[in-house]
């Protein structure tokens, strides 16, 4: 069978990550990516042999420092089964005339409105649902991570409400233009946006307020979640550890923050430290009768990438739901982290 020819139109945070992931499948190929302007980024992409594609008429800004092009972004589009785009919020809905024009396939990611396309994706939740849709929305990243936790626990208990506070980081490591310094920076009005966003994946309950903070490692959640049928702690986190996209963690092994659990993807050999998993503090897990508390902790420039890696498999039907968890898996050493 062919691989699917996969291109990404904007090779930033997400981008380039998604990229990478796209290059250890056997059954995709990276046609090329997308840049505007002509940065160390860019020149980084044609040095790893990944052909760069730029907006019509500004060939010779990125030719001029010496970085070769080898078409236009319509130029990427026309030779691909699908877009993966990941350029910035607003930017994927002003775009997807083109894909449409192409008749290609496209991939959003969160910062984009669910009405793009109608459907927003979890691998988890609602991969068979993805299957032959022509256009797809991956939600964002502390979406993917509620909607991880979330779908285990209503999985085993059935939620009849939950509530998250989110504390945000400001901005990404490599983000020097934007952020917040010393202060912090409520999400008004309430809700946030998380909560109705879960729900266009999943159906359950579900409140959220969130707090930007003047940090750019990772996200934390505070979950409380109440269930119909009454939980068990040691059941949960059994069936939370049989999840590869879970990471349980304890402060026990002195992983008490963020900054820590960085420091076990550096020290574990991940590329750019990227955690693709959630991560649960174990024993901050607390079960007080038909009530669940615990922390989770969710990497913003990795969690969303298996998923991409997902909703192409999804869209072409190539693979079944656990086959295409398991592969992505594995390519990428999701679940490895554990200690």
């Amino acid at each position: 069978m062919a691989r699917i020819k996969v291109g990404i139109n904007g090779y930033g945070t997400i981008g380039k990550r998604v990229a990478d992931a796209v290059m250890l499948q056997n059954d995709m190929e990276l046609v090329g990516v997308s840049k505007t302007r002509p940065d160390f980024i860019a020149r980084m992409a044609v040095s790893k042999g990944i052909p760069l594609y730029v907006p019509e008429g500004h060939e010779e800004r990125f030719e001029a420092v010496g970085i070769k092009v080898s078409g236009t972004i319509e130029d990427l589009v026309s030779k691909v089964d699908v877009i993966v785009d990941a350029t910035p919020g607003g930017i994927g809905a002003q775009n997807k005339p083109l894909y449409e024009k192409h008749n290609v396939r496209a991939i959003f990611q969160g910062g984009e409105k669910h009405d793009v396309t109608g459907f927003s994706f979890n691998a988890y939740v609602n991969y068979n649902e993805a299957k032959g849709r022509r256009f797809v929305r991956v939600v964002s990243c502390n979406t993917t991570g509620l909607l991880r936790a979330l779908y285990v626990i209503n999985d085993l208990y059935k939620i009849k409400e939950a509530f998250a506070v989110i504390v945000r980081r400001a901005a990404d490591p490599a983000d020097d233009k934007a952020g917040i310094i010393n202060t912090l920076e409520p999400s008004i009005p309430v809700p946030s946006h998380h909560g109705p966003d879960v729900r266009t994946v999943l159906d359950v309950p579900i409140e959220t307020m969130a707090i930007k903070t003047p940090t750019t490692l990772m996200h934390i959640h505070a979950l409380h979640v109440r269930t119909e049928k009454t939980p068990n702690r040691e059941k949960l986190i059994e069936e939370l550890s049989k999840y590869r996209r879970i990471l349980l963690v304890s402060k026990d092994l002195g992983i008490k923050s963020t900054a820590k659990a960085i420091e076990l993807a550096r020290d574990l050999g991940r590329k750019r430290y990227d955690i693709y998993e959630l991560v649960i503090w174990k024993d901050s897990i607390t079960v007080k009768g038909n009530d669940i508390y615990f922390y989770q902790a969710v990497h913003q420039e990795a969690i969303v990438v298996p998923e991409n890696i997902d909703a192409i498999r999804a869209m072409f039907e190539v693979a079944d739901k656990d086959d295409s968890i398991e592969k992505t898996d594995r390519s990428l050493s999701i679940g490895d982290m554990s200690i």
